[in-house]
């Protein structure tokens, strides 16, 4: 199998859909916090999906950011290198969530409850350390990135401009959520999802058109000499 700049292109378009259906599949019948229980199997395959959505939606913007990098220049590179950033600090924070809380559930209940309440933007009773550094750093580069990111995107205009708007409002309106009920923590994160699989399908299928034209492209003297 030959791998090209296209095929991973496609690629990394279907991986920030992927991402996108994930981050709103996990949304559906999502439990309370306060009644959310830490040794079920639902908080760990919950938290194990995220982990995988979080790193397909690394993969998809880092191919979103590669296929305009010229067009999205300064503005692009800062917005990308911040989404970025969230997501990775996020990663290692669900895989936190999906293996470690639960074993800690019996032995240190207290501390999980804090862990818990602190990662959904609450104010925890105890101490967490420098988990709460994570948690802020988390949150400040996902929305500042993905504010920046999708303004970069939409002046660029090479992919979908509806998505790339929808993905700046959807990541900085999350900072609401610290003053809001948590009844709207679930519903905010579906325009996100949108946002991510549209940019997904919107590159995938940049790269298809880009690749039938290139198909039916006459060749040239100096690609001729080449073949």
């Amino acid at each position: 199998m030959t791998v090209t700049t296209t095929g991973l292109t496609k690629a990394a378009g279907i991986a920030a859909a992927a991402a996108g259906a994930i981050f709103i599949a996990v949304q559906i019948n999502h439990p309370p916090t306060d009644s959310y229980l830490t040794e079920t199997d639902q908080w760990a395959i919950r938290c194990a999906a995220k982990a995988v959505m979080t790193a397909f939606a690394l993969a998809g913007i880092t191919g979103i950011y590669l296929r305009q990098v010229r067009q999205m220049r300064m503005l692009g590179l800062v917005g990308f290198v911040l989404f970025a950033a969230g997501y990775l600090l996020m990663l290692p924070t669900e895989v936190m969530a999906a293996l470690v809380l639960p074993a800690l559930t019996h032995t240190n209940p207290a501390f999980v409850n804090d862990v818990v309440v602190a990662s959904t933007g609450g104010h925890p009773i105890g101490g967490i350390g420098h988990l709460q550094i994570l948690f802020n750093l988390t949150g400040a580069c996902y929305m500042l990135g993905g504010l920046v990111f999708g303004i970069a995107l939409f002046r660029a205009g090479v992919l979908a401009r509806w998505a790339a708007a929808l993905l700046s409002v959807s990541t900085v309106a999350t900072a609401a959520l610290a003053v809001l009920p948590e009844s709207f923590n679930r519903p905010m994160a579906v325009p996100e999802g949108v946002a991510l699989i549209g940019l997904g399908i919107s590159l995938w299928r940049d790269q298809r058109n880009a690749a039938a034209v290139a198909a039916v492209q006459p060749a040239t003297p100096e690609t001729a000499a080449v073949r």
